[in-house]
């Protein structure tokens, strides 16, 4: 070898046969060191995540709208800027902690509130105040101590001398005999300082040159290149306006030196000119290093749009124990939650508009607005709407961190430019497996695929109308996917002969089988276990039973609440199925409820309510009691009330007669009819218990008082006094979060589900033979290309072009042999 050192040669087999924990440990470091200004603004803003003050504030708007805009790295400016802010802010919040502020006295009672001026500001008296500020004092230090390791730290201030002395070369043989003006103009940059305020003459520029910012560097850098761009007869124009604006600044200056009033002006002017022109060559680079990362903003826009679905209850008010989908079920949108969707899917249109129309001034407005409206929206308004800090709402601060990460993109996207060419979507960069799959759940999503090609049209030059550009999208993506079919095929061919081998027929085939067999039998399934496996329990709230007489007024109605509606004990449980152990029917019944399901109901005998009847209708329905030849019908009637007031009610006609009246067992379903249970009742006939009527006077002063008092004669709990038993078997519902899929029933999810799914199977499965001549395609790559040329020639404007080719590609499709000829296969 030419180059050979034996030390280091020893050194990387000492470094080879390190432990691996060891080798990751360096790989980490080593990881760290090469994005070291990423930690930093990582640990920025997660200071002001946690922070969430004004004083927080400064830097992440700084880093998403100067250094990560800045071309290649950011300046020395910024660091130092960053450096000494931070500094200056633990100090401030280090005085603040005095107890003597009168904010401090109170700390406990205006520690939680969003809008006290302390926490706003950040001067607020608290645990911790500046430890995440020293965590990132030490990343900023630690980045400027990586940049001087490696000589770019100080980088603008050693290539500024340089490329001043390119700059005015230049001007001086573009200028001819105006070397005292030119030199001028050059020692009063556009981004100049306080120090190079007055006018110098030519034998001090060099002097002043070493003086200069970092700022005057970056732009006498971007003027070199200039400058040599000028040698080739290009841009020459940019370099004289460059100069007509620092001759007129140099005018501005010797008025404001002269006359000094108007000094606010021109300090304004100082401050304004290098922010625009520092804009002005963002959107204006020397070089743009094209690149596309708008499949991963689309990324980030749209797991915060996942975040603000499944959180939408931390972006409103009085509304932490809200559910989704129980506010959907009721018919409500909240406010927030329609709000923050809007906006969010708004956001996620304007960017694909930017992207279709590379327009990069457009993209850096949106950035500002965007970066000042979120911080403004989240920081100041949320902890207001919300009524708790932002550093208390943990949703938000996720779809802020999300949204840091679109923000840090989007600079990225402006710093190296929009492509030239965009062509077709982002998953038809290779033909495999993945990208079929992911291409095809892509257009199985509702209005997805439509709305993006309604807004390529609508965006994008073309001559195409809206008709024939889904006719290309839709050749396009067929294409596609034989394509991807295709190459699998290649990759995986299958010799003449052979039959399929198990694995292909028992993976493929038994798949599709269970899975048409669960989609046949998904109803019946969902039904049963639905209720049994995650079934909960809805117990009565209110047993009433009512008697009447003939239709005459009620005698009896009495109610059991709360205490007299009790839950069997475990041995009076196990007693009662005993008692039934015989009886086949009975305990093929009792086989679907438990314990918890069975609730006994204690009604008193004495019912609740005078019996306030008219002497007449009183005298009337006496005779009919003693009229034997006539049928004197007894009503006995019960209501069962449970939960969301779902009533059960049920009328039973008998005889005059009060035997075998009393049901005692009552099954209570998920649907409106309660009745009762016969598998329990005893006897051949469903034999029911009897029950004793007796009507009770009282005579007082006040007059005569009547009430009807029952007695059940077949208790199973031995009472003394007069009182009723009634068994409820209450039929198990399914959860909250199912009941709209088990509200349709077997029937409706049949209809429902089963149908419409079978219907999509059956044209799998049915109409090939329509498709054949589309669909067996030997090879598909003259067409594909022919819908790349299209894609292309759209771009470059070439649109008559694109006009020939999409008559081609027509007449493609409309001539059987001229496709045959296309799609051959390659000799």
């Amino acid at each position: 070898r030419m180059f050979h050192d034996d030390e280091l040669e020893e050194s990387e087999k000492f470094y080879v046969g390190q432990p691996r924990v060891l080798l990751l440990i360096y790989a980490l470091y080593n990881t760290l060191v090469a994005r070291s200004e990423m930690v930093c603004y990582f640990v920025i803003i997660l200071n002001h995540m946690i922070s969430a003050s004004m004083i927080t504030l400064v830097l992440p708007i700084l880093i998403f709208l100067w250094a990560m805009l800045s071309v290649p790295r950011p300046s020395k400016r910024f660091w130092m800027t960053a450096i000494v802010y931070t500094e200056v802010a633990i100090v401030i919040k280090y005085f603040f902690q005095f107890g003597f502020f009168p904010w401090n006295k109170h700390v406990d009672y205006t520690k939680d509130k969003p809008y006290h001026p302390p926490n706003i500001i950040g001067i607020e008296k608290k645990e911790g105040y500046v430890h995440y500020d020293l965590v990132q004092l030490l990343a900023l230090f630690f980045h400027r101590s990586i940049l001087k390791c490696h000589g770019l730290w100080d980088e603008d201030e050693k290539g500024e001398s340089s490329s001043n002395k390119e700059d005015t070369d230049d001007e001086l043989s573009l200028a001819g005999g105006r070397r005292d003006s030119s030199a001028s103009l050059k020692s009063v940059n556009l981004a100049a300082s306080v120090e190079s305020i007055h006018v110098h003459f030519p034998e001090q520029q060099t002097a002043i040159r070493r003086k200069s910012s970092s700022s005057i560097s970056q732009l006498s850098h971007r003027s070199s290149f200039s400058s040599h761009r000028s040698k080739r007869g290009k841009y020459i124009s940019k370099s004289i306006n460059h100069a007509t604006l620092s001759l007129y600044l140099l005018q501005c200056k010797l008025h404001v030196i002269q006359s000094h009033c108007g000094l606010c002006c021109f300090r304004t002017l100082q401050v304004y000119v290098p922010i625009r022109q520092f804009f002005y060559n963002l959107i204006h680079p020397d070089y743009s290093a094209v690149t596309d990362v708008y499949v991963l903003m689309f990324l980030a826009d749209t797991v915060d749009f996942i975040i603000i679905v499944f959180g939408f209850w931390a972006f409103g008010k009085h509304s932490a124990a809200a559910d989704i989908t129980s506010s959907l079920s009721e018919d409500q949108v909240p406010e927030a939650f329609l709000v923050m969707v809007l906006i969010q899917f708004g956001t996620m249109v304007v960017d694909r508009a930017l992207y279709l129309k590379k327009t990069v001034m457009g993209k850096v407005i949106f950035q500002v607005i965007l970066v000042f409206g979120i911080h403004f929206w989240m920081f100041f308004i949320l902890p207001g709407v919300t009524e708790r800090k932002f550093s208390q709402n943990t949703v938000a601060q996720l779809w802020y961190f999300v949204k840091c990460v679109y923000f840090g993109l989007s600079a990225y996207q402006i710093r190296c430019g929009y492509p030239t060419r965009v062509l077709g979507n982002f998953l038809t960069k290779s033909y495999n497996y993945v990208n079929l799959f992911l291409f095809q759940g892509f257009r199985l999503v509702p209005f997805l695929t439509e709305l993006r090609a309604v807004m390529d049209w609508v965006w994008t030059d073309t001559t195409l109308s809206l008709s024939s550009w889904i006719c290309v999208e839709d050749i396009y993506a067929h294409i596609f996917i034989l394509k991807c079919w295709r190459e699998s095929e290649k990759r995986y061919p299958q010799p003449r002969g052979q039959k399929k081998k198990k694995v292909v027929k028992y993976g493929m085939g038994g798949m599709i089988i269970v899975l048409l067999i669960c989609i046949v039998w998904f109803p019946l399934l969902f039904m049963s276990l639905i209720k049994s496996v995650a079934g909960i329990t809805n117990k009565p709230l209110d047993v009433s039973i009512t008697i009447t007489l003939g239709g005459y007024q009620p005698i009896f109605t009495m109610s059991a609440q709360q205490n007299q509606l009790k839950d069997l004990e475990p041995n009076e449980f196990n007693d009662f199925l005993r008692s039934y152990r015989g009886n086949t029917a009975a305990l093929q019944f009792l086989e679907g409820y438990g314990r918890e399901d069975i609730t006994r109901a204690d009604l008193e005998g004495n019912s609740n309510s005078l019996w306030t009847i008219s002497p007449p209708s009183r005298k009337k329905m006496i005779q009919g009691l003693l009229d034997f030849s006539a049928d004197f019908r007894v009503v006995l009637s019960w209501t069962i009330q449970r939960y969301k007031n779902m009533k059960y009610f049920i009328s039973l006609f008998f005889s005059r007669t009060l035997e075998e009246v009393y049901p005692y067992y009552i099954k209570a379903p998920s649907d409106s009819l309660a009745k009762p249970i016969k598998q329990l009742l005893r006897g051949m006939y469903c034999k029911w218990e009897n029950i004793t009527v007796s009507l009770v006077k009282n005579v007082s002063e006040d007059g005569v008082r009547e009430w009807w008092v029952l007695n059940q004669l077949g208790k199973r709990q031995k009472m003394s006094q007069e009182s009723l038993e009634l068994f409820i078997f209450s039929d198990k519902v399914s959860p909250p979060s199912l009941g709209f899929l088990a509200g349709y029933g077997i029937m409706g999810l049949y209809a429902s589900v089963v149908l419409v799914i079978g219907k999509f199977v059956r044209e799998f499965f049915s109409g090939i033979s329509h498709s054949i001549m589309f669909e067996e395609l030997p090879n598909v790559d003259r067409i594909l290309k022919l819908c790349t040329d299209i894609f292309l020639v759209r771009e470059t404007g070439e649109l008559e072009l694109e006009e020939d080719l999409y008559a081609k590609l027509i007449f493609l499709y409309r001539s059987p042999e001229t496709m045959i000829k296309w799609t051959r296969e390659k000799t």
